[in-house]
């Protein structure tokens, strides 16, 4: 069973920056990607950035240029790194986990909020 812990939320003003980390804990896994999904009020869960176990990484067209995802293969940790933080950043923010098999664990999220 693979556990995800995601921190780092919180309130930000415009402009602002935030680093949300995800640490991945159990036994027998093996990683395809990592990665961080967000959901806002109304709306549908939507990717924001993954990161490949080799470090190769893709971003939302939003988020480009303001976000950086990163990743340390020891700790089984992720980063989302962001920056330039805009109003309709407002979301939860969800860790994801893809083993090798195609199977998806997800973390309980935590919430960004772009606010002054």
């Amino acid at each position: 069973q693979v556990q995800l812990v995601e921190s780092g939320g919180g309130l930000v003003q415009p402009g602002g920056s935030l680093r949300l980390s995800c640490a991945a804990s159990g036994s027998g896994f093996s990683i395809n990607f990592m990665g961080w999904y967000r959901q806002a009020p109304g709306k549908q869960r939507e990717l924001v950035a993954r990161i490949t176990s080799d470090g190769s990484s893709m971003y939302a067209d939003s988020v480009k240029g303001r976000f950086t995802i990163s990743r340390d293969n020891a700790k089984n940790t992720v980063y989302l790194r962001m920056n330039s933080l805009k109003p309709e950043d407002t979301a939860v923010y969800f860790c994801t986990l893809r083993n090798i098999y195609g199977y998806d664990y997800w973390g309980l999220g935590t919430q960004v909020t772009v606010s002054s």
